[in-house]
C-alpha cells in the first residue's frame, strides 16, 4: 500500500506541474497543494487534495469542489450468498456490486488495474432523479458542482482501471455536456477525446418542451492510450452491426434513408430525382425534404427501378406521422474489405421508450425504473471494440449487463462487472440494487425470479413474464458483492480485517500463513498497515500461528 499510495502522490503532483506550466495554476498554490499532497497518509487523501488544484485548461471553467467523507474506517467486498446464483455448468461469471460506486472501484483495482477494456457509465443528471433542488441550473436537480466533484475521483480510479487498449464512455444530457467534457479532458486528456456520440433517444411527442423538441442525449467517449483500437478503422465491416435479416438468402443488411437529406434535399435542385414509387400499400409515394416541403431522392429513376426489381427497398412507418420511410438496404456480403468507420449520430438504433418496454416485459409491469438505457445503444458501442471485461459503475435497471448478455450469444465471451447503489426511490421501496438491478439479471439469466427469504421476503420466485415468450434464457452466473466496513481499530479475533476480508473474492487463493494474510491485505487496504505496526495483539497473534 506504500508503494501505491506514493505512486499515486507522485501522478497528483505530476499533474499539478502540468497545470502551472498551462497557466492554470499559480505556482504558490501548486507548491501549497504539494506540500499537503506529500502529507497525504491515504490515498483518497491524495486525490482529494488534488482535486482541490482542477480547474479546466484553457477554458478557465472552475467548480467548488465537494471531497468524499474521509474516513478511517477499511470498505471491502462480502458476498451475498442469496442473492449469488450459478447455471452449475461453468457459464460465464459476472459481478454485481451493490453499494457507493467510490468504495467499490477502490476494491475493483486490487483485482483489475489495467485490465478492463469497456467502461460504460450513465451518471444521474435528470432534474426527475435527484430531489429538491430541481430548479437549479437549467432545471438540473442535480447541483452541477456536486456532479463534477462526484464524478472527479471516481473518473481518477477508473482511468487506472482500463488497459492501455481501453476507453470510457458515459452517456450525458444536453444541459451538462459541456461541462462533463471539460471534466474528462482533465481526467483523460484532450488528446484522448475519441468523439461525441449524438443518440436520438425519442422520436416523438416532447410538444411540452419550452423551445426545441429535444430528441438527443450525448456518449461522450475517451481513450486510455493511443494504443486504443476501434474495429472499423480496420477495413472489416462487423455483421452484428446490420441489424436486419429478410431471411431471403441474402444475409444481414443495414438501410440508408432513400430520401435525399442535407444539403440540396429540394425538388427543384434536382427536378428529375421527383417521381413516384410504390408504398407497400399501394400508394404513389414522393419524396419529402427534411423541412416538410417537396423533395427529391437520393438515387436516381433507374437504380430505383433496380432496387425494386431486386427487393432492396426497406420500408417502415414513422409513428409521429404514419408515414412510410424508404431505406436502401445495405448487405454485409457487399460491406466486406471495406473502410467502414462509425457515424458519429446514433439516429435509427433505440429509443428510451425501446428500453422501458423491454424492462416492463421482464417485470411485467409498467414505471419500475426511469429512463433505462436500451440494450441496442450500448451494443453499437461494444461491437467496435474487442473486449473482454466491461465495468458500468452507474448501473441502473441493468441495462449494460443486459448488452453483454445478449451479445454473448454470437458465441462472444464477454464478462461484466456492474455497480449500483440500493438508493431508495418512490419506485423503488427496497432500493434500485434489490428492486431492478439483481432481480432483472437473475430473471434474464435463469428465467425465474429470486425466490422469498426472510432476508428479501418481497421477492416471489415468479417464473411468468411476458419477456420469456419471445426469448432463451441467457445462462451464466452472477456473483454479488456488498460493501461492508471494518474499523483499522478492531483487534478482536474473528472481526480484524485480516479475518473479516476474503481473499478468493479478489482473485487470490486463499492463504495458508496467517502473515502472508496480513501483508497482502497492508498492501490493498489503506490504515491497515499503521494499525498492525502499533498494535501488540497482531505480533502476538502472529508468533503463536
Amino acid at each position: 500500500m506504500k508503494e501505491e499510495l506514493e505512486r499515486i502522490k507522485n501522478e497528483r503532483l505530476a499533474e499539478l506541474e502540468k497545470r502551472v506550466e498551462d497557466k492554470i495554476l499559480e505556482r504558490s498554490n501548486a507548491n501549497l497543494l504539494g506540500k499537503l499532497i506529500r502529507s497525504a497518509e491515504s490515498i483518497n487523501e491524495a486525490i482529494s487534495i488534488a482535486q482541490l488544484g482542477t480547474t479546466y485548461k484553457k477554458t478557465g471553467l472552475h467548480y467548488d469542489k465537494r471531497l468524499e467523507k474521509q474516513t478511517n474506517d477499511i470498505k471491502y467486498f462480502k458476498k451475498n450468498e442469496e442473492l449469488s446464483f450459478s447455471d452449475g455448468v461453468g457459464g460465464i461469471p459476472h459481478k454485481l456490486i451493490i453499494g457507493d460506486n467510490y468504495d467499490a472501484l477502490r476494491n475493483l483495482l486490487i483485482q483489475y488495474r489495467g485490465k478492463v477494456d469497456i467502461i460504460y457509465i450513465d451518471p444521474p443528471y435528470g432534474k426527475d432523479s435527484m430531489g429538491q433542488f430541481a430548479k437549479t441550473n437549467y432545471e438540473n436537480a442535480l447541483s452541477r458542482d456536486n456532479l463534477l466533484s462526484m464524478l472527479y475521483p471516481r473518473l481518477v480510479l477508473a482511468k487506472e482501471l482500463l488497459s492501455k487498449t481501453g476507453a470510457i464512455f458515459c452517456s450525458i444530457d444536453d444541459k451538462n455536456q459541456a461541462f462533463v467534457k471539460c471534466l474528462m479532458d482533465e481526467v483523460f486528456g484532450e488528446s484522448n477525446f475519441i468523439g461525441n456520440i449524438i443518440w436520438r433517444k425519442k422520436s416523438g411527442g416532447g410538444q411540452t418542451d419550452e423551445f426545441f423538441v429535444t430528441e438527443h442525449e450525448y456518449v461522450l467517449s475517451y481513450r486510455r492510450t493511443d494504443a486504443f483500437k476501434w474495429i472499423d478503422f480496420n477495413g472489416e465491416a462487423v455483421e452484428s452491426n446490420y441489424k436486419y435479416d429478410d431471411n431471403d438468402g441474402k444475409g444481414r443488411y443495414g438501410i440508408t434513408k432513400l430520401e435525399k437529406w442535407g444539403s440540396a434535399a429540394h425538388r427543384e435542385d434536382r427536378p428529375t430525382m421527383c417521381f413516384p414509387i410504390k408504398d407497400p400499400d399501394g400508394n404513389d409515394f414522393y419524396p419529402i425534404a427534411p423541412d416538410k416541403l417537396p423533395g427529391r431522392w437520393r438515387v436516381g429513376a433507374k437504380r430505383m427501378q433496380r432496387l425494386i426489381d431486386n427487393n432492396e427497398i426497406h420500408w417502415e412507418k414513422d409513428a409521429e406521422t404514419n408515414r412510410w420511410i424508404p431505406y436502401e438496404k445495405n448487405y454485409f456480403k457487399n460491406a466486406k474489405g471495406k473502410l467502414l468507420k462509425c457515424r458519429s449520430i446514433f439516429y435509427n438504433v433505440a429509443e428510451t421508450g425501446t428500453a422501458t418496454k423491454l424492462l416492463t416485459s421482464i417485470f411485467n409491469k409498467k414505471d419500475s425504473f426511469d429512463n433505462p438505457k436500451p440494450i441496442e445503444l450500448l451494443k453499437k458501442i461494444f461491437e467496435h471494440m474487442q473486449s473482454d471485461l466491461v465495468v458500468d459503475f452507474f448501473a441502473g435497471s441493468g441495462s449494460t449487463g443486459h448488452a453483454i448478455l445478449d451479445m454473448n450469444l454470437d458465441d462472444e465471451n464477454r464478462k461484466f462487472i456492474l455497480c449500483q447503489s440500493n438508493e431508495i426511490t418512490d419506485k423503488n421501496p427496497h432500493g434500485i440494487a434489490l428492486d431492478v438491478t439483481a432481480p432483472r439479471l437473475k430473471r434474464i439469466m435463469t428465467g425465474a425470479c429470486y425466490n422469498k427469504t426472510d432476508k428479501y421476503p418481497f421477492y416471489s420466485g415468479n417464473n411468468d413474464f411476458p419477456w420469456l415468450k419471445d426469448h432463451e434464457i441467457y445462462g451464466g452466473s452472477l456473483d454479488v458483492y456488498e460493501i461492508e466496513t471494518v474499523s483499522d481499530s478492531e483487534h478482536i479475533a474473528g472481526k480484524t480485517a485480516f479475518d473479516v476480508i476474503d481473499e478468493t473474492l479478489y482473485g487470490k487463493a486463499k492463504f495458508e500463513k496467517l502473515e502472508d494474510k496480513i501483508q497482502w491485505v497492508c498492501e490493498h487496504f489503506e490504515v491497515t498497515e499503521k494499525s498492525v505496526e502499533s498494535d501488540k495483539e497482531w505480533h502476538k497473534r502472529i508468533e503463536d500461528k
